[in-house]
């Protein structure tokens, strides 16, 4: 986990599949799907929330929770979506990193997203490892989908 893949919104690009499937190449592994580094390695802010937030588009705030309208309309609906979806939750982590800092965030992510089998991260898109789970991810017919939804 790096502090560099929390995106402002809250949002831990180390557990998603973009970055994931970037990581562990799994294009050349013979799985089909989209690379991304991150919102704040590309230099991107937010690709969630960017449009819709002065404070954001101006860098006058590193995470969302540091706005007077926290938690905005925008990242509450963007949250019940992950949540229901991926859970997980950007509000969470927001309050979390302001209770605790970024660095105990950093401590809990990697616990509850490691992977038993080998110890790499797993997606929060679909609870599998990119590492050890190729032929899991491989049959599915929906890579952004868990097993039980």
């Amino acid at each position: 986990m790096n502090e560099d893949l929390i995106a402002p919104c809250g949002m831990n690009c180390a557990v998603c599949s973009g970055y994931l499937a970037f990581v562990n190449d799994v294009k050349n592994k013979g799985i089909r799907m989209p690379y991304c580094k991150g919102c704040r390695p590309r230099n991107k802010l937010c690709s969630f929330l960017k449009k819709h937030c002065t404070l954001l588009m101006e860098g006058r705030v590193k995470y969302c929770y540091e706005c007077p309208d926290f938690p905005c309309d925008k990242l509450k609906r963007l949250d019940a979506s992950y949540r229901k979806k991926f859970r997980m939750s950007m509000i969470e982590n927001l309050e979390f990193i302001r209770e605790h800092g970024i660095s105990r965030l950093l401590e809990r992510e990697t616990d509850r997203w490691k992977c038993p089998q080998c110890g790499e991260t797993i997606c929060c898109h679909n609870g599998i490892c990119f590492n050890c789970g190729l032929e899991k991810l491989k049959a599915k017919t929906n890579p952004y989908r868990w097993e039980d939804d």
